[in-house]
Formats: C-alpha cells, sequence, structure tokens
C-alpha cells in the first residue's frame, strides 16, 4: 500500500487532475467492491472451480416472477437480495452464505431458488425444527457437500433461583454487540441455562464476553450440534368462530385478550403476522399463518371453514 500511495504521488501535475482522480479510483477499487455487497450476505467461501462457469443461464426466470406472490415487501426485497447472491455465486463458482433468517424469508427464498437451475441451495439452522436458519447458495459443480455454517454454544449458570426468558438470553447476547441476524434459535433448559445457535466465527468471542444473563453469572463454551437438547413444540388446540378473519378478530380469540387491547397493541408496534410487524387491525389472515404478540406468545391459523351461518370457524394452534 505505501508503493502504490508512492506512485500515485508522483503523477505528474501536468497529466491533469482527471487522471489522478482515475488512478486514485483504481487504487480504491478492491476497497469498495468490499462494501458492495448488499444485505444478507455474511460470509464469503470460495471452493475450488471445477473448470470455467458460466454466468446462469439458470437464473434466467426474471426475479420479479419469481417473487410473484410474495406480499410482504421486506420479504420481497430479502429474497430479491438472495436471488442476486446466487447469481454472484454462480458466475463465480463460490459458495456464499446468509446470515440467519426468519421462517418467512427462508420459506420464499428457497422456493425461488428451487426453480433455478444449476443452483443449489441449503437452508440449516443446526436442528431439524430450527426456525431461523441460514441459507446457502452455490452452483452446484461447487457446492458438492453441506456448508459447516451453524455452531452451537451451551450458556449454564445457576438460574434455580432466577428463570431467565427467552429474551434475556436475547438481550445478554446482544448486549456483547452482536447483531440480531448473527444469532438463530435459542432453546431454553431451565435451570440449566439455554443453548445458542450461532455463526461460527463468533463463537470465541461470545466465549469471552458473555458473562451474566441478568443478574445470573454463567459460562458459555462450544457444543457439537449433535449435543442440542431439543423438542417438539408443545401446542394447544381450540376453535374460534369469528364473523371476520381480521387479525384483531382473531388473535383477540386467540390470546383471550379484548379486541380494544388487541387494538393497542397493534398500535404500538406489537402485534406480527409471519414475523412481519402488522399496520393495520383489518388485515386479514389465512391458514398457515401464525401470529405472534410481544410478551403473549405465538399461535398458528389451522383449518378455516364457513358456518352456515355465512361466519368462519377456525382452528387455533396456541404454542405452549
Amino acid at each position: 500500500m505505501a508503493m502504490a500511495a508512492g506512485s500515485l504521488a508522483a503523477v505528474p501535475i501536468s497529466m491533469g487532475r482527471s487522471l489522478a482522480r482515475a488512478a486514485q479510483r483504481l487504487l480504491a477499487g478492491p476497497l469498495l467492491l468490499q462494501t458492495r455487497e448488499p444485505f444478507p450476505l455474511a460470509t464469503l467461501t470460495r471452493s475450488p472451480s471445477r473448470g470455467i462457469c458460466q454466468i446462469a443461464h439458470a437464473l434466467k426466470p426474471a426475479a420479479d416472477s419469481l417473487l410473484h406472490g410474495v406480499g410482504d415487501k421486506n420479504v420481497a426485497e430479502a429474497v430479491k437480495n438472495i436471488l442476486d447472491m446466487a447469481r454472484r455465486a454462480s458466475s463465480r463458482s463460490e459458495v456464499l452464505h446468509t446470515d440467519f433468517l426468519t421462517p418467512p424469508i427462508v420459506k420464499e427464498s428457497m422456493s425461488a431458488l428451487q426453480k433455478l437451475s444449476g443452483i443449489r441451495a441449503e437452508a440449516q439452522g443446526g436442528y431439524p425444527q430450527a426456525e431461523r436458519c441460514r441459507i446457502s447458495v452455490g452452483h452446484s459443480d461447487a457446492m458438492t457437500t453441506d456448508p459447516d455454517v451453524v455452531a452451537a454454544l451451551s450458556i449454564s449458570g445457576n438460574f434455580g433461583f432466577e428463570a431467565c426468558s427467552h429474551g434475556d438470553f436475547l438481550g445478554a447476547i446482544l448486549g456483547t454487540g452482536i447483531v440480531r441476524e448473527k444469532v438463530g434459535d435459542i432453546l431454553l433448559q431451565g435451570e440449566k441455562g439455554a443453548q445458542v445457535l450461532v455463526v461460527p466465527e463468533l463463537t470465541e468471542f461470545l466465549i469471552s464476553a458473555l458473562d451474566k444473563v441478568g443478574n445470573v453469572p454463567v459460562t458459555c463454551k462450544q457444543i457439537p450440534l449433535l449435543a442440542l437438547e431439543y423438542e417438539p413444540p408443545r401446542t394447544k388446540s381450540f376453535k374460534t368462530v369469528e364473523a371476520s378473519l381480521r387479525v384483531d378478530a382473531i388473535a383477540s380469540a386467540g390470546f383471550k385478550i379484548s379486541r380494544s387491547k388487541l387494538v393497542n397493541l397493534i398500535s404500538s408496534g406489537d402485534v406480527r403476522v409471519n414475523w412481519s410487524p402488522v399496520i393495520k387491525n383489518g388485515a386479514m389472515l389465512k391458514t398457515g399463518d401464525i401470529v405472534s404478540i410481544n410478551g403473549k406468545g405465538r399461535l398458528k391459523i389451522g383449518e378455516i371453514t364457513t358456518t352456515r351461518k355465512g361466519k368462519y370457524a377456525v382452528e387455533l394452534i396456541r404454542y405452549l
């Protein structure tokens, strides 16, 4: 870098400012390239090239057609970025990885990527029921094995006298300066503490930086993914009959709170559908939607049938 800077300083003034500026841009080029990777690109892994990889004829369904049917603008934008990442991966014969993504983004991205020939995509969250996952994409010739992109940590302490919630553990982790996208699922273990999925490059940092959750001193160590202790979520199903499928009506019945209080929670940004904040009280729900309220849990919309009187009989699956 010293030689490059010196060479630039030696450019004669007679060559003109425009030429000097062009030379300066040339020297800065590699640095600029490092800042142009859009979200959600997190890690770049170079894989051995197996011959010349042509730019993906594979990516010829246009992005707009692949995004057809994705109603949430934030999800659509994230999926578009992942498709762009797949284009780069294919053209360079590399394997690229996202950060941890929410379930709607994972679902829509995998659906779109599976329509592209010559591209391989894998979603990994550390265990089969993982909600937050990372997606790895690459040309099928470059991505021959499942990438190792998820690590597990055990956070242990004496939680017998002070129980800590999912939010307590997440808050402690984010308090070290890590952004949410670098953290996957958090598996609570009662008095023992919790197990946390993270990007591998942050394991050593968390082991040294995380020393307390709430008021409980903790120790943190890396564990194999096979040591994760998880169970299918416990649920309770029941039915409600409502005049409409509006989120304020269905969520009010599902969480056993008044409709007016539910409206207030929506206004304060505490209600989400499929992990995206609800903006309008009249947003309509459908089978498969997940409704969550901060501090109150979540529920899933099951089968919906119409009664003889034109109302809706809705199966609600509450996560315990």
